[in-house]
């Protein structure tokens, strides 16, 4: 397994923020999924993250509801999920799962944290769940040595962040825009001050993620984060592309070419 850290500093030394890219496991089927993560690997993705479906998304935007819908209808399981860690984890990219909490409660908190490290993956994003309800998760991460990603928000109290960042492993996921996810045409003006105020809690690397769905706004996000975080427009260029894979390939190699362009390309703060 390779921490999310590497990714970053190695992005950092070449004076860029890194690209986290991110996907839901099982879409279009689990072997699609896995050759798609794999082209945006091949493409300039730094970091990945393999999203678990789930039934009640409440934080997810349409366009990820409606992948990981297809996903569940295709029989996906956490099984799968595993096993699409292991073939991205295998290219030496660090590979962390985005899940909500209750699907890893039910698979066994100790038991995922192992077989998660058993499968390369590099850690767990939880966006429903916070530091200070879950003691039962980070001693597992502990034990077996995974990235513990917590989000900090634009209305989280410094306090809040503080307790947030220390609790964190790998980075801190800043999710600048309030309500569900999904691609915008315009970047949010409360990412810059809230990366701000968790850097001065952290000395950890903050990837931001705001619904950045091309190449300038990538660069504009790289100007202040050490992370660019993108998922709705990559499952948006899958979606696209229905029916024929060589095209949905094609178009997420496109677009990880084209925000690849854009972290390198921001002028760094």
């Amino acid at each position: 397994m390779t921490s999310s850290s590497i990714a970053f500093e190695k992005a950092r030394a070449e004076g860029r923020a890194a690209l986290v890219g991110y996907l839901p496991a099982g879409y279009p089927d689990v072997d699609g999924g896995i050759d798609a993560l794999k082209a945006m690997v091949a493409a300039g993705c730094d970091v990945i993250e393999i999203g678990l479906p789930y039934s009640d998304p409440v934080m997810d935007g349409p366009t990820i509801q409606a992948a990981a819908q297809q996903a569940l209808e295709g029989g996906v399981r956490t099984a799968d999920v595993l096993r699409t860690v292991e073939a991205v984890a295998a290219t030496g990219t660090p590979t962390l799962v985005m899940t909500y909490w209750n699907p890893v409660e039910r698979y066994g908190v100790e038991l995922f944290a192992r077989d998660l490290a058993s499968a390369g993956g590099a850690g767990l994003i939880t966006p429903d769940l916070t530091p200070d309800f879950a003691p039962e998760w980070i001693a597992a991460a502990d034990q077996h040595g995974l990235d513990k990603v917590f989000l900090v928000a634009p209305s989280s109290t410094d306090e809040r962040i503080a307790m947030t960042t220390a609790a964190c492993r790998g980075f801190v996921y800043a999710t600048a825009v309030m309500g569900v996810t999904g691609a915008r045409a315009s970047t949010s003006d409360l990412a810059g001050p809230l990366v701000a105020r968790t850097r001065a809690a952290t000395p950890l690397p903050v990837g931001v993620g705001l619904g950045v769905s091309n190449g300038a706004q990538a660069a504009e996000v790289a100007s202040y984060a050490d992370g660019v975080i993108v998922g709705s427009a990559f499952v948006r260029a899958l979606l696209d592309n229905a029916g024929d894979r060589a095209a949905g390939l094609a178009a997420l190699t496109a677009l990880t070419e084209d925000l690849a362009n854009g972290v390198a390309g921001g002028v760094r703060a």
